[in-house]
């Protein structure tokens, strides 16, 4: 039985959703957000709540249903507050700083790392070494931060590269002489 698809949304004030067949539209104050869902789950908003529910208990449709409810509560928080990843640069020389709308990165490579905007995604830099990418949608914000940690992935000697902020490194013993 899904624990996370029983679950109800409560819909907070300044926001509004629309459910149109397969369609949800979700409208707040950060801006506006649809995703077309899976045809057996059906979406209820009833008093500023709203409630998943799936016809049997098919494999299928058990997991259909949890993801769908987490993903009508991503695109609701996603409006009315937004999500936020912080990247950290570690290494000597390693900065960021703001190209327009983009970034550009010194990575120790012979040239510098160019990122382009992404729509409705900002990409903010603090202090030379941390950048922020902020966004209403989780997917995108996330997708975009793995994208600028991918040019230098964290290494486990020295602990150089590009990092989540609220990431761990497990760091590895040198050579031994």
């Amino acid at each position: 039985m899904s624990r996370v698809g029983n679950k109800p949304i409560t819909v907070p004030s300044g926001v509004e959703i629309t459910v149109n067949g397969l369609d949800v539209t979700v409208k707040g104050p950060k801006g506006t957000l649809s995703k077309t869902l899976f045809e057996n789950i059906e979406v209820n908003v009833e008093n500023n709540i709203i409630t998943v529910k799936r016809p049997n208990d098919e494999k299928e449709n058990m997991t259909l249903h949890g993801t769908a409810r987490a993903l009508i509560n991503n695109m609701v928080v996603g409006v009315s507050e937004g999500y936020r990843k912080t990247l950290d640069l570690v290494g000597v020389g390693y900065r960021a700083k703001q190209d327009g709308k983009g970034l550009e990165i010194a990575l120790g490579f012979s040239h510098p790392v160019l990122v382009a905007p992404v729509e409705g995604i900002t990409l903010t830099v603090e202090g030379g070494t941390k950048i922020h990418v902020d966004g209403i949608d989780k997917e995108m914000v996330g997708q975009v931060a793995a994208n600028i940690r991918a040019n230098r992935p964290p290494e486990p000697y020295k602990g150089k590269g590009v990092k989540y902020s609220d990431e761990v490194i497990r760091r590895k013993e040198g050579k031994k002489s």
